[in-house]
Order: structure tokens, then sequence, then C-alpha cells
């Protein structure tokens, strides 16, 4: 349906209040999944994250890069493992995620942004010593009811965080686009969950809302129903839902990442879908609510 010149007005000056509120604020945005690997969805996002910058917000870009990881590690004849939603990531694994999330998706999301008329600037969690990480334990309860430690391999937990280079960007005008990379005070490089490495940036830099997009409508009661999402929850009930079993596989670092944001100080944390066009724009812009709004 085509909308006319005056509905288009309507729609400005309705989003006006929206505007006026944010400008100025920061905002984190964990940008991943469908989104980032089908072409009208990627250039919808992109489009929302500069308009967001034009009209005065100060966006922020953490990007994953799993799907893409998943195809380059298919060509080599390479199977990846998952435990609670976190690869394990070998020598082999963590270079070809460095060259995947570094040289590949990094530079393209910069480019592409700079091609729309923003000004963007990739980083990598190992830049300026952004996000400073540690080897991730993980103990599991085995089927005899027994503890047993996982090597997770390269996989990092962020201890330190200096958003400093993040800060000056921001007030220099510019995007900054940043890859989930980590540096150890043991010299070696990690890979860091980036829905944990966005909710913890979103503390550290006191962002007004921090947004993940996935590729489900929201947390979801029953993840087999599409219509079981909910709205809104608090920390408590997503805590509650965890237990319950509800939250569960991938939507656990996504889960504990919010949670995480929440209890740093960042007031609302948005789990909206990105397979669906514009979803930034009708959540921060409008009353129309989209996905699970984490307060």
């Amino acid at each position: 349906m085509k909308v006319g010149y005056l509905e288009r007005a309507q729609i400005l000056v309705e989003a006006l209040p929206y505007i006026q509120r944010f400008a100025g604020q920061t905002v984190v945005i964990k940008y991943g999944g469908h989104a980032m690997v089908d072409d009208i969805l990627k250039e919808s996002v992109l489009l929302d994250i500069l308009l967001l910058h034009s009209v005065g917000l100060r966006p922020v870009v953490v990007h994953g890069g799993g799907p893409e990881i998943n195809r380059m590690l298919g060509r080599i004849g390479k199977k990846s493992t998952f435990v609670q939603g976190l690869r394990v990531t070998d020598e082999e694994t963590m270079e070809i995620a460095a060259m995947v999330l570094v040289g590949k998706l990094n530079t393209q999301i910069v480019g592409h942004l700079n091609r729309l008329g923003g000004r963007a600037v990739g980083l990598n969690g190992q830049d300026a010593r952004l996000f400073l990480a540690e080897k991730k334990p993980m103990r599991l309860i085995n089927g005899e009811g027994f503890a047993e430690d996982v090597d997770l391999g390269y996989v990092g937990q962020i201890t330190k965080m200096s958003p400093e280079i993040v800060v000056s960007l921001l007030d220099q005008g510019f995007i900054p686009v940043i890859s989930p990379l980590a540096g150890g005070e043991d010299g070696l490089p990690y890979n860091v969950n980036a829905d944990m490495a966005a909710g913890m940036l979103a503390g550290a830099l006191k962002a007004e809302k921090l947004f993940l997009l996935t590729d489900v409508p929201g947390i979801m009661r029953d993840i087999h129903d599409p219509g079981s999402v909910i709205s809104e929850l608090s920390g408590q009930d997503v805590e509650k839902l965890i237990v319950e079993g509800v939250i569960q596989g991938g939507m656990i670092p996504k889960a504990e990442c919010a949670l995480l944001a929440l209890e740093q100080g960042v007031p609302r944390v948005h789990i909206v879908d990105g397979r669906q066009p514009h979803t930034l724009l009708l959540e921060l812009f409008s009353d129309v609510g989209v996905g699970t709004m984490l307060c």
C-alpha cells in the first residue's frame, strides 16, 4: 500500500516526541542472525541505524557472525559443538572466527554504513583494550548428577572494559561498529559472546537502551508458538523462566546479557525480531511494542 505525502508527514510528527526524548542518548545494538545474511534485511537494519544517528541518537553496533563462521567452518569440513549456546573454540576455529568477524563482517558493515552516508568506524575488542577477557570456565551436571568441567577452548568471558575509545568516537560524531573479540592478560585472543559484550558495553556507556536482534519474535512461553511472545518481563521473571526451562538454548546468553545490562543500570533491554524490517524504528519511535522488553 502506497503511503501518501500527508500520511508521511503525520508519521514524522508522531515520531517527534520520541526523537526529542532520545536525542543525545546512547543506544547499543547487538546486530546478528538472519538480519546479517539477508540483503534486504541488512539494508533495512543499517538504514535504521543511520536514521537514529541522523536524528541525534548515539548508536553503537556490536555484531555477531555465527552463521558466517558456520559456513566458513563448513568449507573446511569442520563441525561446531555448542554448550549452552556457546561455540567450543579450538585454535583453528579461533583463527577462522577472527578472520570472519574482523576481516570480513566488520569491514562489510562499516563499508555499507559509509556508502549509505554514515560515518562508521570499525573496532574489535582488542583495540585500545576495549574488552579484556579470561578463559571462560564451564561446569555441567552430567546424567549421574556429578559436576563435569567442560573446556570451551578460546571462549572468553570479559573481566574488564575500557570504553574510552568508543566514547571518543561517539563524541566526534562517528558510529562505532565492534566485533566481539577480546585480548587476554595471557596474550591470547578470545572469542567472547557478542550478546554479553553488548550488554556489558551498554552498562559501561550508561546507554539508554540495549537492542538484541534475534531470529525469533522474542522470549516465548512456548518456543513452537510465535504467538506466545511475552511482551514485558522483569529481571526476576527472566531468572524464573531460565530455571523453569522456558528460556533455553541460544536464548540463555541473550537473557543473561539482558540481566547483566539491567544490573549495570541500563533502563530497558529489547529482544526484537531482526527478521522483520524496521523493528528498531518501531520500538523507539512508536507505541507499537515488538518483541520482549525487559526492565
